[in-house]
């Protein structure tokens, strides 16, 4: 089982707009903050056509980081997701999305619902729902 879930990946990585397979639930974990909003977009409408409705158990989870929210507002953590997103900026000339920015990705995918859960420090899990 976990070979054919590696070649779903691999195949993935190879054309994220045209390789699609009907799965209840992806995971984006540091993944779509390497591209712009434009592009989000584009992958997130390509993930809602292949997942199952809500009721089903269909949903998406992004695992990312949602800047200006952190667990501990403790200087260090904050300092983290600054220094983590220059990184980002320098090496893709991409940043990391705040809330209203995922808001727009999402709603501009056509998603219906959304939660966001802050872990760790400076990470988030974000549930999308068709």
């Amino acid at each position: 089982m976990k070979r054919y879930y590696s070649k779903k990946a691999f195949i993935f990585c190879l054309d994220k707009f045209i390789m699609w397979y009907m799965f209840e639930l992806y995971l984006f974990q540091w993944i779509l903050h390497d591209w712009d909003n434009e592009e989000c977009i584009k992958i997130l409408q390509r993930c809602k056509e292949a997942i199952p409705p809500r009721a089903k158990g269909g949903k998406i989870i992004i695992i990312d980081m949602v800047m200006g929210a952190v667990t501990n507002k403790h200087v260090c953590a904050v300092e983290t997701q600054i220094l983590s997103n220059l990184l980002i900026m320098s090496l893709y000339n991409r940043k990391d999305k705040n809330e209203c920015e995922w808001y727009n990705i999402f709603q501009s995918a056509s998603f219906t619902d959304y939660k966001i859960t802050h872990f760790l420090v400076t990470l988030s899990i974000i549930e999308l729902y068709p």
